[in-house]
């Protein structure tokens, strides 16, 4: 079942996707766009997360920059459009409507007890940050773009975190992928997968990267970490 949930903010209202599960409560999932909009592949997740029980929620944080985004990454010209967006989209304020949208979430009817994120390529970014400035009491992040730049927040984490990462990211260098690991791999909080021979977005459903074992074996381990974090 789904609806629409519409966050109010200083600056104006956005709205979100919104899929709940069978059970009339059920903690929630936060799940956080990837460039191209809340499209089918955000919502289709949604929808998984609720058949595992959860209520999921997606916002358009792309809302300040151009309300209701909805592309695919099947042709150039969607590419083109999703580069523009991500180039025009402020990660600080972008985090800033992810906090709006958990206090959201958590007076909505129907969910009870936590509140998690999880969030893909720019989401995995804004999944980290999350984690380390909101109250999101658990986050998964795949193949942030930019993390290395804010591996310094992880000492405000007080919440678990856990991160996919792809080793042949064309978006994120070995170089990139080692500034990470090496700063965030003893972290207590943390807890890092990496995936040999992968690259972006091995877990979008359709898309040119997509490898069915290792999108297998990353989602279940994201649904036993939500499972132990969120209950």
């Amino acid at each position: 079942m789904s609806e629409t949930l519409t966050i109010t903010t200083p600056d104006g209202d956005f709205s979100a996707y919104v899929a709940r599960p069978e059970a009339d409560k059920a903690p929630a999932i936060l799940v956080i766009q990837e460039i191209f909009g809340v499209n089918k592949v955000m919502r289709d997740i949604c929808d998984g997360l609720a058949a595992q029980g959860y209520v999921a929620v997606c916002p358009d944080l792309f809302w300040r920059i151009e309300p209701g985004i909805d592309i695919t990454d099947q042709s150039e010209a969607e590419w083109k459009r999703a580069f523009e967006l991500f180039n025009a989209f402020d990660v600080d304020t972008g985090v800033n409507d992810i906090a709006a949208t958990i206090a959201a979430i958590r007076a909505m009817p129907g969910v009870e007890g936590k509140v998690g994120a999880v969030g893909y390529c720019l989401g995995g970014l804004l999944a980290f940050l999350t984690a380390t400035r909101t109250d999101a009491d658990a986050a998964v992040s795949y193949y942030g773009v930019g993390i290395e730049k804010h591996v310094g927040e992880a000492e405000k984490l007080n919440h678990p975190l856990l991160m996919h990462i792809a080793e042949k990211d064309q978006f994120v260098p070995p170089e990139a992928q080692q500034v990470i690991l090496q700063a965030l791999k003893d972290h207590p909080q943390i807890e890092i997968h990496t995936y040999p021979g992968r690259d972006h977005a091995f877990a979008r459903e359709g898309g040119a990267h997509y490898d069915t074992g290792d999108a297998a074996k990353a989602n279940a381990l994201s649904l036993a970490f939500f499972k132990k974090a969120l209950g």
